[in-house]
């Protein structure tokens, strides 16, 4: 059969504009679904690329198929004489061949095959069918395909049909063929339309080759184009302020992208008096609430200056500044009079206010929550500082929430903990204790930067503890669908700052909190909730230790323990697991001995060994066992988890003779008896480092 032609294929979707969210997820559907249905209608095809605007979804594949390739399938299925019965009926045999290859047991055919036997095949002939009915259904079908979570569909006029938003035209072409598409009120046709300003009305679109030229000449830009635009745009001003930085967070900066078709670059100017602002809510209001763009100076520091993007007539550049200066303006007179109206209320009173807001409705007022977080923060401050650090945290801990009730953190409520520090140092309050406030709440996410200061790490695990406990005490812990207060988040930031505090005890703190929600009348199994607790956090130390790449029986050894410290766990399983990269046999047969000694052990004997009845390799397995249990109890107290694991090293020779020289389970009920209390003895060398028997499970 002779090659298939190919033509070029194009499908827009013009629409009202659409929002940036619905829009970024359409485009990424658009694709899929286009080629996903092509592939399956059997149409051969190059090249799929998306372009997007506001006010459109295009698609454009290269060399589609002028039709799908003629069928000629023939399929050998079984024996003739397995395929049907003495009666000639087909068997479940051949029944089952012919659904499989989607043909009736009838439509069957019975032939000899090569070697000389007769067998029954599926012959199916599929006719070549042409791509332009094929890509028409197939543009309806992507249209009402495309799915808008979290954004409700609209419909326009008196049509049945939704789209996010109403559909305004439809340009579809095969090569230069208008391929047919219905939507609602929309008919396809070979036209465009350009920038509503620049470029307004329809274009026509001689071919899929020539679109992006037509939406150029028509003042619009693809998505990629726009972003290098402004892109080149921020550089040129960063570079003629010599070394400025203009702060584009992606969210913002993707928005802005989806907000033009035509986009300039252009600078504005705020108030000198803004500046007095914290920095931090006057460039939340512009991008937040304008999408502008701040710019820093090459020290850092804010300046009056910020971008914004224009979607019009660059001639115009000069009123568009102007408006939009007018517009930051006015938004950032707001900021600035919550800022000034919130100093003049002492932050004390914040604290008071917090007792109208409730926190979780069986834990209490947030007020009830900032007295928990200052007995735990203390206990905090108290194993891991002075007496300044206990007194410095507790006081931060009282004042950590009270800008909650403030009028710009009300405002501007992803600024909480950062106005509170302004209040704090506007306040006197000690710089520690303001820092702990603007700090308390990181790290808000993995790789986040943790507090900066001991007092700052101290509020922070406060709260998130705090929290963590109350919802395993009321029995709400996190599930796999639900963690509304973000208990795993919580666990993973306390787990990130403890590993820099190795003094302070996770098991005591958790105490701590339990006590506080009992004192408050919370009513609740102690020592199951505790249990619990300290169980979630090992779970989240394991995960955490497969991550940086430790195997999973190092880390179920360090597990067995009970050792919960996120500091000394990571440190115990890393330093674990060099000593088995190191020695691999060795560590092999440890714990092949230890898993037997612990075996045989029987810990009702206690350790307590006769040496008047002891042999020679026994006597040699004690000595090392004494020797063991000295080296390992030091090398725990200084932190030092490789000598530990190398003190354990030690224990081989000794062991691997006893079990060579000895038969422990001796017909003499004494020599028996002192032999299980000498492996007792042995197995407890290792008790406080590891269960290295885990080492010799099957992975």
């Amino acid at each position: 059969m002779a090659d298939i032609a190919t033509r070029d294929f194009l499908f827009e979707i013009g629409t009202e504009e659409m929002p940036s969210a619905p829009l970024n997820n359409a485009i990424g559907q658009l694709g899929t679904l286009v080629e996903k249905g092509l592939d399956e209608a059997g149409l051969s095809h190059g090249e799929v690329r998306t372009l997007s605007t506001p006010r459109r979804l295009a698609v454009i594949v290269s060399d589609v198929a002028e039709a799908t390739a003629e069928v000629n399938d023939v399929k050998r299925g079984p024996a003739a004489q397995i395929a049907f019965d003495e009666s000639g009926a087909p068997t479940k045999a051949a029944i089952g061949f012919a659904k499989k290859n989607g043909v009736d047991p009838a439509e069957l055919v019975r032939r000899e095959d090569a070697d000389g036997k007769e067998y029954v095949f599926a012959e199916t002939h599929v006719d070549s069918r042409p791509a332009l009915p094929i890509l028409s259904a197939l543009c309806e079908g992507t249209i009402g395909g495309l799915e808008w979570p979290n954004y409700r569909s609209q419909r326009w006029g008196s049509e049945h049909v939704t789209f996010v938003r109403p559909v305004r035209w439809i340009c579809s072409l095969f090569g230069a063929e208008v391929v047919p598409v219905t939507y609602g009120d929309v008919t396809s046709g070979n036209t465009t339309r350009g920038h509503r300003v620049l470029g307004k009305g329809d274009h026509v679109v001689p071919s899929p080759a020539e679109y992006e030229r037509v939406l150029e000449d028509a003042y619009v830009l693809g998505e990629k184009r726009r972003v290098e635009v402004i892109r080149e745009g921020i550089a040129q001003i960063e570079a003629e302020r010599g070394g400025a930085h203009v702060d584009t967070p992606k969210g913002t900066f993707d928005e802005v992208v989806n907000l033009c078709e035509w986009p300039t670059v252009l600078v504005g100017q705020f108030d000198e008096e803004f500046l007095k602002v914290p920095h931090e809510i006057i460039c939340e209001s512009m991008l937040s609430n304008q999408r502008y763009f701040p710019i820093y100076d090459s020290e850092g520091q804010l300046t009056r200056e910020f971008v914004v993007v224009a979607n019009g007539d660059p001639t115009h550049a000069a009123t568009f500044v102007d408006g939009n200066e007018r517009v930051v303006r006015a938004r950032l007179d707001d900021a600035k009079f919550f800022y000034d109206e919130d100093l003049k209320v002492p932050m004390d009173e914040f604290v008071e206010r917090l007792s109208s807001v409730v926190f979780q409705e069986k834990l209490g007022t947030v007020r009830q929550k900032v007295t928990r977080m200052e007995k735990l923060a203390a206990v905090v401050a108290f194993q891991a500082g002075d007496k300044d650090d206990v007194r410095n945290a507790t006081r931060a801990a009282h004042l950590a929430k009270a800008d909650l009730v403030s009028q710009a953190v009300v405002e501007f409520t992803s600024q909480q903990g950062v106005m509170g520090g302004y209040y704090a140092a506007a306040a006197g309050e000690p710089t520690d204790v303001a820092a702990a406030i603007r700090d308390h709440y990181r790290p808000r996410f993995a790789g986040d930067d943790l507090p900066e200061g001991l007092v700052g790490k101290c509020v922070a695990i406060a709260d998130k503890l705090d929290t963590a406990c109350g919802m395993f005490a009321i029995g709400e812990p996190p599930t796999g669908s639900a963690d509304p207060f973000a208990v795993r988040r919580a666990a993973i930031g306390i787990i990130a700052i403890l590993r820099t505090l190795p003094e302070v005890k996770l098991g005591r703190l958790v105490e701590v909190a339990l006590n506080s929600l009992s004192q408050q009348g919370i009513e609740f199994d102690s020592d199951k909730v505790k249990s619990d607790v300290e169980g979630f956090f090992a779970g989240r130390l394991a995960a955490i230790a497969r991550k940086e790449g430790l195997s999973a029986d190092v880390i179920a050894a360090v597990g067995a323990v009970g050792v919960i410290d996120p500091a000394e766990f990571l440190a115990r399983a890393h330093a674990l697991e060099d000593a088995r990269k190191d020695q691999p046999e060795l560590f092999e047969d440890l714990a092949i001995a230890y898993a037997r000694a612990a075996h045989l052990a029987d810990a009702s004997l206690g350790t307590d060994v006769d040496e008047c009845l002891l042999g020679e390799a026994e006597s040699a397995l004690l000595a090392a066992c004494v020797t063991g249990e000295q080296n390992v109890e030091k090398a725990l107290g200084n932190g030092d988890y490789e000598g530990a694991c190398s003190a354990l090293a030690e224990l081989r020779t000794p062991i691997d003779r006893f079990f060579e020289d000895v038969l422990v389970m001796d017909s003499d009920t004494g020599l028996r008896e002192n032999r299980l209390r000498l492996l007792n003895r042995f197995a407890g060398v290792f008790a406080d480092v590891a269960d290295i028997g885990a080492l010799s499970r099957k992975k």
